[in-house]
């Protein structure tokens, strides 16, 4: 019993910072794609001219920066928000009016360009007239990452927070099995067994504690990761793109285990230090 609480706790410590880091990789899955397609939304006014948008086309296609545009009129850009988000369709119809402007999206030639770069051309075309707004999904890029990095250490603070409390029990298991133990401890020194010899047991038996609930976070995070998409639903939408976990690399799982490892193997020395001679 005492072993099984001191599994549970590790287990919960590494499936809360799993479940963060899972869903740390998964926005930064959604951050590098959208950075391998840099790309510029520029909104034009309802009452854009002719020659106003070819003038704007023109300028883009003369940039070396640009692989291509694509004229998106006000109804087409309603047909694509009902198909990317199916579940908001009633807003529109609510609204009874198209509330999209015509738009030319705009490709860059390489994922490798620069922020500055992009955002020269981009200002320029901002300030022709007929332009509106610009989307740069480089903003939505640093976003991304920056609710990356926030799930990151929100996962790393709680598990900080549980690491300790796993520390502690660890050590007051191996406590307890020291003491139930005493009785075997001192007939082992007088036969000459040393303090390395005595202490071995004790240490093996605190890393594989760690281990193992090491090993059952992954499985359970593993449970739950295949549970969201069918708690979500298969819908399409922008929440089932962000808030969604991508599993933990290999080097995550690794490490994971082997903190599993080096916590059971602390928390085993406090308690031996005090009985056994150093």
């Amino acid at each position: 019993m005492r072993n099984f609480f001191s599994i549970t706790i590790i287990c919960l410590t590494f499936l809360t910072v799993g479940v963060f880091l899972a869903l740390a990789n998964n926005l930064e899955h959604v951050a590098e794609q959208i950075s391998n397609n840099m790309a510029a939304v520029f909104f034009l006014d309802t009452d854009i001219s002719e020659e106003q948008l070819n003038a704007i086309e023109e300028e883009l296609k003369r940039s070396q920066l640009v692989l291509e545009t694509t004229f998106v009129s006000a109804e087409q850009a309603v047909d694509k928000f009902r198909e990317k988000f199916p579940e908001l369709q009633g807003i529109i119809e609510n609204i009874k009016i198209n509330p999209f402007p015509p738009s030319i999206e705009t490709t860059f030639k390489e994922k490798t360009i620069t922020f500055r770069e992009a955002s020269g051309l981009i200002t320029q075309i901002k300030n022709m007239p007929g332009v509106e707004d610009v989307q740069f999904n480089q903003e939505w890029v640093d976003r991304v990452n920056s609710f990356s990095r926030l799930a990151k250490a929100v996962g790393f603070f709680l598990g900080g927070i549980l690491v300790l409390a796993s520390f502690f029990i660890i050590s007051n298991v191996i406590k307890l099995n020291v003491l139930a133990r005493k009785d075997e401890i001192e007939i082992l020194r007088l036969v000459g067994a040393t303090n390395t010899f005595i202490r071995v047991p004790f240490l093996l038996e605190g890393i594989t504690l760690g281990v193992i609930g090491g090993l059952v976070s992954l499985f359970l995070l593993l449970l739950l990761i295949n549970s969201i998409p069918i708690y979500l639903g298969s819908r399409p939408g922008v929440l089932n793109e962000l808030i969604n976990f991508r599993y933990l690399t290999l080097s995550q799982s690794i490490t994971i285990i082997a903190e599993g490892g080096i916590i059971g193997f602390l928390g085993s020395l406090t308690p031996l230090a005090r009985f056994l001679k150093t």
